[in-house]
């Protein structure tokens, strides 16, 4: 039975560190990179849409990225919703497609999204934490309706601490590497 419960608790940690993992992907290096332009929300037919459900984004060259919306009559929408996201680029329409550059960081940008690399990173881990203590949490319900010995408990919970510790090292890892990219000239 306890075993069930460091299951779940797995499941829902890798699930806050995928979520972690989504956060980062959206933040911005040197490289030109689609899930950039994730959070860009274009308002169209009077409902804000995910800028990747009206158009196709691809990157041609490595500092470029190219969006062509299936429905051209939203072009100018797209290139005000860009402009308004605040991710500090600067599209160019040609009447077809949006061309972006996306310029090389300063270095007080760079430590900009370094901080919010940071503060993903203690939000993930606070989330880990919250897991822990809801699964510890059960366990000591088991123990108190007998379903787990004393001694069950205790090694069930060093079990939970276990992979709680598992789980942060993997979020501290991943965050340093985002760090080290987006640091990187």
């Amino acid at each position: 039975m306890s075993k069930e419960v460091l299951k779940q608790a797995e499941e829902r940690m890798n699930k806050s560190i995928e979520s972690f993992q989504q956060q980062l992907a959206t933040l911005r290096t040197g490289r030109a990179n689609p899930s950039i332009l994730d959070r860009v929300q274009v308002e169209y037919y009077g409902m804000m849409t995910p800028l990747n459900q009206l158009s196709s984004i691809s990157v041609p060259e490595g500092r470029m990225l190219l969006i062509q919306p299936f429905d051209k009559s939203v072009i100018s929408e797209i290139e005000k919703a860009i402009q308004k996201a605040d991710l500090g680029l600067s599209p160019s329409n040609d009447g077809n497609v949006i061309r972006i550059s996306v310029p090389a960081l300063t270095e007080e940008r760079r430590e900009e999204i370094v901080k919010y690399v940071g503060r993903y990173a203690e939000e993930a881990k606070v989330a880990v934490r919250n897991v822990r203590r809801e699964a510890n949490d059960e366990l000591k319900k088991m123990e108190k309706s007998n379903e787990l010995t004393e001694d069950g408990l205790r090694r069930a919970q060093d079990d939970v601490q276990k992979l709680t510790d598992k789980m942060i090292a993997k979020i501290d890892d991943t965050a340093k590497a985002k760090e080290e990219d987006i640091r990187e000239i």
